[in-house]
């Protein structure tokens, strides 16, 4: 939600009235007075295109200089012929520092690692500046994926400012290893990806650009990733039904090392995945008051309340039952 309250934002500062943009995005807007209220990757998508063309700018508004609608077709189109993933990004950064002036986006090699880091060149308030270093990475980032049709894996990523209050979706958006109140914002990755491939086509991107921002939000999904047909089963089976790791590799025809490698390549693990759908059938279930704490644990495969309460804190940051009431 502290997402959401940040788009909208920038349409108040403009003075708009942001009640049919929340409708139109199926957003309640009594959810907005709770920190721990979550919409879906699909919801912000429609949020953020319809601000994007009531302010003609694909950035929110955050930076001293529009990025007007078309930007980022643009940016793709023009990262899409390039025969690897460096000339990819030197061309993007190029165009993005052309279209805007408060941010300038330097890539660099570090040893084994590559570098993406984000130079403020202006004086925007704080809170404009979190939004925008946030939504320039979900934005470079899902067009890096998407071009070479797999997730790249963020090692380490810092930060310019002091850690949010929802740090904790950092870690599903960015990565694992994170530091707050950094010098710099700065991304590191593995410098060998640097020559990937480019594999998309002008073909494929205008599936792509007909689904984004909604397709990578969150993070970029291949299709046919073993981490999603891993999310797909997970969905569609009782979490008491769920293989162990040896029998999903069975299941997918994987030896367990070499499906442990394919995970670990896409940024993921077969924990990492029952933990994401726990806590979204946790999420879910809470929403319906006439479940009992404790048999949502059970259904979850918690032999004990006090493992799920454990779990929970883990995933959210706070209790079940504190989530239920603030979710009112």
């Amino acid at each position: 939600m502290a997402f959401v309250r940040q788009a909208l934002g920038s349409l108040e500062r403009r003075g708009f009235d942001t009640a049919p943009v929340l409708q139109k995005a199926g957003i309640s807007a009594a959810a907005l007075d709770s920190d721990r209220a979550r919409v879906s990757a699909d919801a912000f998508g429609t949020l953020w295109l319809t601000i994007a063309e009531t302010l003609d700018d694909e950035l929110f508004g955050l930076d001293t200089r529009p990025m007007k609608v078309g930007s980022f077709a643009t940016l793709c189109h023009l990262m899409l012929h390039t025969p690897t993933l460096r000339e990819a990004l030197i061309r993007g950064a190029r165009l993005i520092n052309l279209l805007i002036e408060d941010t300038r986006l330097e890539l660099e090699l570090d040893g084994t690692e590559a570098v993406i880091r984000f130079v403020d060149t202006g004086a925007l308030p704080l809170e404009r500046r979190i939004f925008a270093h946030e939504t320039l990475f979900v934005m470079l980032h899902g067009l890096m994926c998407w071009l070479v049709r797999r997730r790249i894996s963020i090692h380490k990523a810092y930060f310019s400012y002091a850690q949010p209050a929802w740090f904790r979706e950092y870690e599903h958006i960015v990565g694992d290893d994170l530091t707050f109140a950094s010098s710099e914002t700065r991304f590191e990755f593995a410098a060998v990806d640097l020559s990937t491939a480019v594999v998309q086509t002008e073909r494929s991107s205008r599936e792509f650009l007909k689904d984004a921002p909604h397709n990578f939000i969150v993070k970029y999904r291949n299709p046919k990733s073993v981490s999603v047909q891993v999310r797909r089963l997970l969905r569609d089976t009782a979490p008491e039904d769920w293989l162990t790791f040896e029998g999903l590799a069975e299941h997918l025809n994987l030896h367990p090392t070499a499906l442990r490698r394919r995970l670990e390549e896409e940024g993921s693990s077969y924990r990492a995945e029952m933990n994401a759908r726990r806590c979204d059938l946790a999420l879910e279930q809470l929403a319906d008051p006439k479940r009992s704490v404790l048999s949502i644990a059970q259904s979850l495969g918690f032999a004990e309340a006090s493992a799920f309460h454990r779990a929970f804190r883990q995933w959210t940051g706070q209790s079940p039952g504190r989530y239920r009431r603030d979710a009112k």
